[in-house]
């Protein structure tokens, strides 16, 4: 293997595993730690990766480390309820399907589902079925899978199958940051994953995402702009971002 190869299977180890320490990477490239410590200063100063004691975690721009699920509610919370304000006019007639992807902004919206809509509503969001099952206007069905404690999603292969067996008329998904280059991002593969297979199982696609979203992206992506219908965003957005992404065909909605 030639260094450039061996250097970007690194990046994509560190992306995908977090963090991955100079012994580990030694015995799974058959080199010295010496080599390894030089292609991490390498793909360092491409700004792939960054360098702590003993390994390499993802760069602050691919790799931000998730809010604790308490404290995300908290952020940008003013925005979040006029966002999802926002999203309620894209809410489908009643008796249809809709699926509410994990996430504060998700929950907001949840916050502010009319009583008089009667929606049968699929979820793979612990904390969102806990407040959605109340409802008695509500049909639950909450999807099956490992619960990450970060999000309170349920992911691996039993969710991601769950929702290929589904086929809903809008689903309302949140991101960690939209980019009309890179489209949707989440730190998270296995969340990526999932969230990937609600975005190929919707008729509609609504992405939900503060102005903090917007121009940012994480490691794994799981919908390019072409695949989105629509993006819920706040005033305080960039708006130039905003223009590239509608140039991909994004109705894009400013709460």
């Amino acid at each position: 293997m030639y260094a450039e190869e061996r250097q970007e299977a690194i990046a994509q180890l560190v992306a995908t595993r977090r963090r991955v320490s100079v012994a580990a990477l030694a015995q799974e490239f058959t080199v010295t730690t010496e080599t390894v410590r030089r292609d991490l200063a390498a793909l360092e100063r491409l700004g792939l990766v960054r360098r702590v004691h003993g390994g390499a975690v993802p760069t602050n721009t691919r790799g931000k480390v998730e809010a604790a699920l308490s404290e995300r509610g908290e952020i940008n919370i003013v925005q979040k309820r006029r966002i999802a304000a926002a999203a309620v006019a894209l809410l489908p007639p009643p008796d249809s399907t809709i699926l509410l992807d994990a996430g504060s902004s998700t929950a907001a919206l949840v916050e502010q589902l009319p009583p008089d809509r009667p929606l049968r509503v699929l979820t793979h969001a612990v904390p969102l079925a806990g407040r959605l099952a109340t409802l008695p206007h509500i049909e639950l069905h909450l999807l099956p899978g490992r619960v990450r404690p970060e999000t309170g999603a349920a992911v691996g292969a039993a969710t991601v199958s769950a929702i290929g067996e589904t086929y809903v008329d809008v689903a309302f998904v949140g991101t960690n940051g939209v980019t009309a280059e890179r489209g949707c991002t989440t730190p998270d593969p296995e969340e990526a994953a999932a969230k990937r297979a609600i975005v190929t199982h919707a008729r509609q696609v609504v992405v939900l995402a503060d102005a903090s979203k917007v121009g940012e992206d994480s490691t794994a992506r799981f919908a390019t702009c072409d695949q989105i219908d629509v993006l819920v965003t706040d005033a305080d957005a960039d708006s130039e971002e905003l223009a590239l992404i509608a140039a991909h065909g994004v109705e894009v909605r400013s709460a």
